[in-house]
């Protein structure tokens, strides 16, 4: 089948921490040769769209403008404003996140904010943890902007925002709205600026927990790449598969 645009994951996907995987940068090249329109949907909040526009260019040799790239802080913001429930939050993560919310309008509170937002953070401390679950449990709304547990990186898999969640969810007994992949939230959002229906595009990336399910739970063809987290061994048992499944991107033709 052909498809009028991708979605395309980045951590594992495009690159594996600081480490290029060739076939990606060709494959955009590709794409680009094409004129087929294409977005990065990244879980990715520690960056900001022009900071993740310049790393592919400084590392990877691939050539985007800051549109195409949809990071979780993007669509953690846009979620955020279209529930008009205040705007003071409280955040765990990086500056890629408090960027994006600052632009959108959100004050960071930490004794009485509306919304508890937590993300990956490589300088949380345990203080941040216990400023976040005294709100949630004052009422804040619990948000998480993805489920990934695990990022790839050179140094293999590391702790993600995920992880740093599930300490939320043990120490407040409540579960948190999730944006990221593979939810619908993002996927959606995705979509709106991509300007595309469900059935003209292909979600492409590495992780079948949540590049992958993305497409299953929202009705999105899936390409899975054997490059970053999942191993083919672990779809043996494995009842929803993929539409695709290619060892590298060099195997995937675009027509």
């Amino acid at each position: 089948m052909t498809y009028k645009g991708y979605l395309i994951d980045l951590d594992g996907t495009m690159y594996r921490g600081k480490e290029p995987i060739p076939a990606a940068t060709r494959f955009i090249a590709r794409l680009q040769e094409a004129n087929i329109p294409f977005l990065f949907v990244t879980n990715n909040t520690t960056k900001s769209q022009e900071e993740v526009a310049e790393n592919l260019a400084t590392h990877f040799d691939i050539h985007v403008s800051k549109e195409t790239v949809y990071t979780g802080s993007v669509a953690t913001a846009s979620y955020l404003k279209s529930l008009d429930k205040g705007n003071k939050v409280f955040v765990i993560g990086e500056s890629g996140l408090k960027q994006e919310l600052h632009e959108a309008g959100f004050i960071i509170e930490e004794k009485n904010p509306d919304y508890v937002v937590v993300a990956l953070d490589r300088q949380a401390r345990y203080q941040d943890f216990e400023t976040a679950t005294l709100a949630i449990h004052n009422g804040a709304r619990f948000i998480s902007t993805n489920k990934d547990t695990n990022l790839p990186s050179e140094k293999g898999l590391v702790p993600g925002a995920g992880a740093l969640t599930a300490l939320l969810i043990a120490s407040t007994k409540q579960q948190p709205t999730y944006i990221g992949k593979p939810e619908a939230i993002i996927m959606n959002e995705a979509l709106g600026v991509i300007g595309l229906a469900k059935e003209e595009v292909l979600m492409v990336g590495d992780n079948y927990e949540t590049d992958i399910m993305a497409g299953i739970k929202n009705d999105i063809d899936s390409l899975l790449v054997f490059s970053g987290f999942t191993k083919p061994e672990e779809l043996l048992n494995v009842k929803e598969q993929p539409t695709y499944k290619v060892p590298s991107l060099d195997d995937w033709s675009l027509r």
